[in-house]
């Protein structure tokens, strides 16, 4: 019986593991190698590197940390979770994991274009290819920046891009924009272009990803697609545990969830989709979930 195990091994669950581990818990880590964190080429956000790090190697150096203080890792897919007498039992292959609280930290999927794998990564590494301008909007200052999207959030994402760059157009992802007179006025305020679509035919072109609309061939020294996500939250769901109607989990100021024991941090839980703002919805779950199993039974040395 592990006193939790996290299911998820992205900021948030590698920040919990660390925790975790260091509060002298057994513990154990399911990583189905999908973190979207892993995708991000080099963030300047992260306060301490200053020149920058990638995902990937930011993922790396906080596995070891946790692995140093004894955090069980495996390379494993969570398919099923449910509740008994004792806590949670999680599935995994043919195998039942016991454990006495469960932190899930399954992150998001973002929706991308009809683009294919091999050219949306050498997108993506390139800069090309963009999905969260709080993170990397100051990477396109003064640029040439396409939004693929519409209705409120393409606006919202286009509107946001304006602080950065006076060179944005809102492209429709399918068909012909439909907005409400207010985004569009909005839009135009702004000086944002709109373009219909849809889009297709996508190619790195010189330092630009390119792409047909229904007002001829774009090319655009940064897109940032603004089509949604799916929130990965269907283990917690499986439970009975609350979410809102995009699949965010409702959790407290504590990330507990409506299920007893059961904790959500970051992207799957309602919030900023920021790596900081997941570090730190881990760190406050990861000490609540220590809290409570004192008060089942005095955790001592």
């Amino acid at each position: 019986m592990d006193d939790c195990i996290i299911i998820g091994a992205g900021p948030a669950g590698l920040t919990a593991a660390i925790y975790l581990a260091r509060f002298h818990l057994k513990i154990r880590l399911f990583d189905c190698g999908s973190s979207r964190a892993a995708l991000i080429p080099c963030t300047h956000n992260h306060a301490g590197y200053p020149d920058g790090i990638s995902g990937k190697e930011l993922l790396a150096r906080m596995a070891e940390q946790a692995e140093k203080y004894g955090a069980e890792r495996e390379l494993a897919e969570v398919t099923a979770l449910r509740t008994d007498d004792t806590g949670f039992v999680a599935r995994v292959g043919e195998r039942d994991y016991p454990a006495r609280t469960i932190l899930l930290a399954t992150g998001v999927v973002n929706h991308r274009p009809k683009i294919d794998d091999a050219l949306h990564a050498e997108a993506l590494a390139r800069g090309l290819l963009r999905y969260c301008p709080i993170c990397d909007g100051y990477e396109v200052t003064d640029k040439r920046v396409g939004v693929i999207g519409t209705g409120e959030r393409g606006t919202n994402e286009a509107l946001f891009l304006r602080g950065f760059t006076a060179d944005v157009t809102l492209v429709s992802p399918e068909a012909e924009h439909d907005l409400p007179d207010a985004l569009a006025a909005q839009l135009d305020d702004a000086g944002i272009k709109r373009i219909d679509g849809p889009c297709g035919d996508y190619a790195i072109e010189g330092d630009q990803l390119a792409f047909d609309t229904a007002h001829g061939r774009l090319a655009f020294d940064s897109v940032y697609p603004a089509l949604g996500s799916r929130i990965r939250s269907r283990l917690a769901i499986q439970t009975g545990a609350r979410a809102a109607e995009d699949g965010c989990l409702e959790v407290d100021d504590h990330q507990r969830t409506s299920v007893p024991g059961l904790f959500a941090a970051g992207d799957v839980a309602k919030g900023l989709d920021q790596i900081s703002h997941a570090m730190g919805e881990a760190g406050v779950a990861a000490t609540t979930i220590r809290n409570l199993l004192a008060e089942q039974r005095p955790l001592r040395r």
